[in-house]
């Protein structure tokens, strides 16, 4: 069972999602919260394997507490997607580098919200290619500073996986692409996880396209 926790702060907008999510035999709601630090609370006590975080509430945004989960070791199994209504750069860009591993627009049909939970609860990164164009725009508009030397410790191979990592594909398409088995794919994209100390495969396009390594060009 998916342990699911929400944080939004508007009544309709929990409880429209609660009886969503509720219609799934492997999804649960085990709390719901109006503000941002009331969510990180519930979301320390409750320990659940999803949050559902809105971006701007009372109490501090969505993005901060995203950072805040992200940053306790005692949550390193939650997984954060931001349900907004707001689809900028911006704030997805700012999603991302917080931590969240997906982001999702409020008018996502019902079944893509809970297959988006069960994709994130497996431990992969929620971003279908539209919003992964968006992300590349926006990090390879303003590079982080020495975001290059990061990749000094890639190996030749490590570099075209994470080149494929930034454009959005998975790793049986990576496989495809660069004739390695699936199962290879899905190690090297390990290694690039611990190597770039990034919490998620979300975080490695970020990299991708602040390193320069992939341009908001390709496909």
């Amino acid at each position: 069972m998916i342990r699911v926790v929400l944080v939004d702060d508007q009544p309709l907008v929990r409880e429209g999602l609660r009886a969503l999510l509720d219609r799934a035999e492997d999804i649960t709601v085990v709390g719901a919260a109006a503000d941002a630090s009331a969510g990180v609370a519930l979301v320390r006590r409750e320990r659940p394997d999803v949050v559902l975080m809105d971006i701007r509430m009372p109490g501090g945004d969505g993005i901060e507490a995203t950072r805040r989960i992200v940053a306790d070791p005692g949550l390193r199994h939650v997984h954060v997607v931001v349900l907004t209504t707001f689809d900028t750069d911006e704030h997805l860009l700012d999603a991302v580098r917080a931590g969240a591993a997906g982001f999702l627009l409020k008018d996502t049909s019902p079944d893509d919200l809970r297959a988006a939970v069960r994709v994130v609860a497996g431990g992969d990164a929620l971003l279908s290619p539209a919003v992964t164009r968006r992300v590349m725009r926006a990090a390879a508009a303003g590079p982080a500073p020495r975001a290059a030397d990061r990749l000094a410790a890639l190996t030749p191979r490590e570099r075209e996986v994470l080149a494929e990592v930034g454009t959005g594909r998975s790793n049986a398409e990576i496989a495809e692409r660069l004739v390695i088995s699936t199962a290879t794919a899905r190690t090297h994209v390990g290694r690039l996880l611990a190597k770039l100390g990034a919490r998620d495969r979300a975080q490695l396009v970020v990299l991708a396209y602040e390193t320069g390594l992939v341009s908001a060009g390709q496909s």
